[in-house]
């Protein structure tokens, strides 16, 4: 079989639950989402009852720190044990090609497609520590304060179910796009719309040797040297050679990283654990938004204007706007290039900060909205 190593890659094996299982109440949102909404998880949990679930075998961050946390992460390892000893679980091996479709919020009466590949990755060629230069990189900070309670879910479970997507930045579309082509030729292995009306997926098994051969040769091509230094106007040689980024999930994947390095030296390289399983997506594709990141903050002191200018001297520059349409418009409208534009208000008066950005980690799709607003 094709060997991907080379790519911090790995062909995956994968437990899918057998056909007798009702897929809407299998599969169920991450587990970090809805932290300040447990009536989310109570209705959920209601839908689903007793019947095979991923719900019975994650904690959802809600319940941290609660009085019984322990006894329910206790609980989601035994349901592990129990649906491998039922059988409720069918292996397969290759990469999966997913295809989500949700409606677009712009316009209900459309849908959007995301499509993804499911793979392994190799942790050894991941380090989430600032100024790495490694083949697979964090594209935010890692709180470490974050990774005992994940580690505590992670440790010891036989089965294996993070929620973590990666971005490849393939701007020719050479990797998973001609696969979404050609889908019909590949085993459908599941088909169902997602609870409350979360959109529908498809997933389609991809093992065969031609298949893998195509999938090997589109990331020689997106993983060589050339066409890197090309893309982004930086030498290898001063940059370590980037593949993956991580898109969400970065926690997930820094608490599979931590656990590997605490036990490879007792189970050796060859262990499974020196694995995780993802889903890349392009950083192109069309049903990826980035949508805009606002934020509030409260009980400033100091001038921001003054303080940021003495930080970021040249770097940052204020300009005062007659309105908030005049700053919204400004916002919406500031070109994709290598600054970003932020809405301020502050005692009543409408501001835009202009922030240069020094450096691209990747390049940013046409689509991308880089913009935010800041509520002072």
């Amino acid at each position: 079989m094709t060997d991907f190593s080379k790519f911090g890659i790995a062909i995956p094996t994968l437990l899918l639950p057998i056909s007798d299982i009702e897929l809407k109440k299998w599969s169920v949102i991450a587990c970090d989402q809805f932290t300040s909404e447990p009536e989310y998880w109570k209705q959920l949990s209601e839908f689903i009852g007793d019947s095979p679930s991923t719900l019975h075998m994650i904690l959802p961050e809600v319940y941290l720190g609660k009085s019984d946390q322990e006894l329910r992460i206790q609980k989601t390892k035994e349901t592990m044990t129990k649906y491998l000893d039922n059988g409720y679980l069918a292996e397969h091996n290759g990469f999966v090609l997913v295809e989500r479709t949700i409606a677009d919020k712009d316009d209900p009466t459309n849908t959007i497609t995301r499509n993804g590949l499911v793979l392994a990755l190799d942790l050894e060629q991941y380090d989430f520590n600032p100024g790495s230069q490694s083949l697979i990189r964090a594209t935010e900070g890692t709180i470490i304060d974050r990774l005992p309670p994940r580690i505590k879910i992670r440790k010891g479970a036989s089965i294996e179910l993070p929620h973590i997507l990666v971005l490849i930045d393939d701007p020719e579309n050479s990797v998973i796009e001609p696969l979404i082509r050609r889908k019909e030729e590949f085993e459908e292995l599941y088909n169902f719309d997602l609870y409350a009306d979360s959109g529908h997926v498809n997933g389609y098994l991809i093992h065969g040797e031609d298949d893998l051969s195509e999938i090997y040769n589109s990331f020689q091509h997106l993983a060589s040297p050339e066409f890197f230094n090309t893309k982004y106007s930086i030498s290898t040689e001063d940059k370590g050679l980037l593949l993956f980024a991580m898109g969400d999930g970065n926690h997930s994947l820094a608490t599979a990283k931590s656990i590997w390095e605490d036990i490879k030296s007792e189970v050796g390289m060859d262990h499974p654990a020196r694995y995780a399983l993802v889903e890349i997506e392009n950083v192109h594709d069309n049903g990826l938004t980035f949508e805009p990141i606002h934020r509030i903050l409260t009980g400033t002191t100091g001038n921001l204007e003054t303080d940021l200018q003495a930080y970021y001297h040249d770097r940052v520059e204020f300009s005062l706007c007659s309105s908030q349409i005049e700053m919204i418009q400004k916002v919406d409208h500031h070109p994709n290039s290598d600054s970003h534009l932020i809405g301020w208000i502050h005692d009543g008066q409408y501001h835009t900060i202009k922030a240069n950005m020094l450096f691209r980690q990747m390049q940013t799709p046409s689509a991308a909205d880089q913009h935010c607003r800041i509520l002072v």
